[in-house]
């Protein structure tokens, strides 16, 4: 079987997937955050059902147009990642409040399932590393990841916000402990950079739920009261502002001399 150019490009070890660095993280948190706000106007501005089902369509046009690409474009990668984040948002949402099933039953069924897809990946590829994403295969397992995580991350966040309460802003400084925590590991062990990078990767997106969730929910609520579209766009004029003036490079092939330590 012939490979297309893209898929040649990743056996040449051109992933695409971005550089780690800390824009990676700044522009992640940004995009999470943002799928929290977009995904509660959505909901409100058009019926509920019809705005799953556009986020939904516009997820898979992102997703094809990603997967089509010969190359990491950083401005196709975070557009399929924002609408992973709405999309996501989406569903956990759906759940709880449609189907009113409880974060606390939510919560541990989306970690089962991300648990399942690492388990799988690593069975298949032998690794979990976004640097060795040079094929097809693991390329689809990194989007599937991407996915649940961003769903797990939302029941999470509005679990421990809402749930627990410790309200918007003291769920974010959980998050953000326990984000400070996995960086300490990074620099100071030899733990697995793997596993931290998917420690870090799953608790930013609750730590941008609960940042989002504090922009838009009312002031009784623990909230800051912006409106849910001036929220969102503020929030994506921040992330066109990171992808537009911190651009970001591919990550490398973990045979590549230059490649990074995740």
């Amino acid at each position: 079987m012939s490979l297309t150019s893209s898929d040649d490009a990743m056996r040449r070890g051109l992933t695409k997937v971005p550089e780690v660095t800390i824009y990676f993280w700044i522009t992640k948190v940004l995009t999470t955050g943002m799928g929290e706000t977009t995904s509660d106007y959505l909901v409100r501005a058009i019926p509920r059902v019809l705005a799953v089902v556009v986020a939904g369509v516009i997820l898979v046009i992102a997703l094809a147009w990603q997967f089509s690409a010969k190359r990491y474009v950083v401005g196709i990668y975070w557009f399929a990642v924002a609408m992973v984040s709405v999309f996501g948002t989406m569903i956990a949402d759906a759940l709880h409040i449609q189907l009113k099933i409880p974060y606390a039953v939510s919560t541990p069924a989306f970690a089962i399932a991300l648990a399942a897809i690492f388990i799988t990946w690593y069975g298949r590829e032998k690794t979990l590393s976004i640097h060795s994403i040079n094929t097809r295969s693991r390329e689809a397992f990194y989007w599937a990841t991407i996915t649940f995580s961003q769903t797990l991350g939302t029941a999470l966040g509005d679990w421990m916000a809402d749930t627990s309460g410790l309200g918007f802003f003291g769920a974010a400084l959980v998050f953000t402990a326990a984000l400070a925590i996995v960086a300490a590991l990074y620099y100071w062990t030899d733990i697995s950079r793997v596993l931290l990078f998917w420690a870090a990767f799953i608790l930013t997106r609750p730590l941008g739920a609960t940042l989002g969730d504090l922009l838009d929910k009312p002031l009784n609520n623990g909230g800051l009261a912006f409106s849910r579209f001036y929220a969102s766009a503020i929030l994506a004029a921040a992330i066109i502002a990171c992808v537009a003036l911190l651009p970001q490079r591919a990550g490398t092939h973990p045979g590549n001399p230059s490649a990074t330590r995740v």
